[in-house]
């Protein structure tokens, strides 16, 4: 609460002075906000009322909210034309405070697959309303995008593409190789050492070693230009998703389907199942929670890592991000660096659903 609620700055690249909370207009402006953020703040206390703490937290995000989007208007009115407001400290710790006390309540109610999604339906529908109600316009990272949004949308779509298609072609190629390498105890042997130093290769260092070697079949295969294939771009940044890829998906496929019992696998057996028939009926529907934890690690993974591909021309949410590093412009950061972490948090979500739902049932088991 000491901290820096706001910042207003002359531009978008000078550093700002911070005001406080209290201070970022007159009572009628900041006293319905700080009355929810401490009355919020107070029923996170309550030890074991875990609906009362949610609500807490739901009143102090509204406080927040509040706040952030009346003192941004009044601190801006008279700045100048040039003058940025963006959240500070402050802002941002009372962020994960009330997040936090939100996600420990839910923790402690336990909800199912089910309702865990309706929650999440709930939040990006909120976070949807707050963001083209036109209440949040006057903060800075909403005037970047403002000012880029054909640019943000052909960066979400490049970074979807990263994500997701290093995903699915890492599935394609990593599940018959974890089948395989399940049923070939030599093969597992020599692959997942294989894989587990390409995971151990850092990032940029990985991104570098795509360039040359895309460069070069660009140059020398004929038509490879024409498809993308260039020492730069999409391509290289993509080869390396999908390498990062491969290790999680494969090992976590032999993990899984290791993890049918013995006597289950001699049962199958007996009742007269070939090969094929134990594997699609028995060893995969019993594996599955482990594989789709695997897909899950790896979809979080690329999220983030697509981020670097803004270094090499891949596109992406890194393309802001490198550029504001470049213009000493944290809102820009922060226009690249925010969808990046929300994404890769209700991907995570979504896949802690399908791998609950996954999870066999006493019924299924008999």
């Amino acid at each position: 609460m000491a901290l820096p609620f706001l910042t207003l700055a002359a531009n978008r690249i000078v550093a700002g002075e911070g005001v406080a909370a209290w201070r970022v207009g007159d009572l009628f402006v900041t006293g319905p906000g700080l009355i929810a953020l401490v009355v919020g703040l107070a029923l996170g206390l309550l030890s074991g009322r875990e609906g009362l703490r949610l609500a807490g937290a739901a009143l102090g995000l509204a406080g927040l909210l509040w706040l952030l989007s009346q003192g941004a208007s009044n601190l801006i009115a008279d700045a100048g034309d040039y003058a940025r407001v963006s959240p500070g400290a402050g802002f941002w710790c009372l962020l994960v405070v009330v997040s936090l006390l939100a996600a420990d309540a839910l923790s402690n109610m336990s909800p199912g697959p089910m309702a865990r999604g309706g929650l999440l339906i709930a939040a990006l529908a909120l976070i949807a309303l707050v963001l083209t109600s036109g209440a949040l316009s006057e903060l800075s990272i909403m005037r970047e995008y403002t000012s880029r949004q054909d640019a943000f949308r052909d960066a979400t779509l490049r970074h979807l593409g990263l994500a997701f298609g290093s995903l699915a072609a890492a599935a394609l190629i990593g599940l018959p190789l974890g089948v395989w390498a399940h049923r070939r105890a030599p093969l597992r042997q020599g692959l997942l050492p294989v894989l587990s130093f390409l995971q151990t290769i850092p990032s940029l260092a990985m991104f570098g070693i795509m360039i040359p070697l895309l460069g070069w079949v660009g140059d020398s295969v004929p038509g490879a230009q024409a498809l993308g294939i260039a020492g730069i771009g999409f391509a290289p940044a993509f080869l390396a998703l999908v390498f990062y890829s491969l290790l999680p998906v494969v090992a976590n496929t032999v993990a899984g389907l290791q993890s049918t019992p013995a006597a289950t696998r001699e049962a199958a057996r007996g009742m007269g199942m070939t090969e094929g028939q134990r594997l699609i009926r028995v060893e995969l529907p019993i594996g599955l929670p482990v594989i789709l934890a695997g897909i899950r690690i790896v979809l979080v993974q690329n999220i983030g890592l697509a981020v670097i591909a803004g270094l090499i021309g891949g596109g992406g949410y890194g393309t802001f991000v490198f550029q504001g590093l470049n213009q000493t412009a944290t809102d820009l950061i922060l226009l690249g660096a925010l969808p990046t972490v929300a994404l890769a948090v209700v991907a995570a979500i979504l896949m802690d659903i399908l791998v609950e739902l996954a999870q066999p049932t006493a019924e299924t088991a008999r």
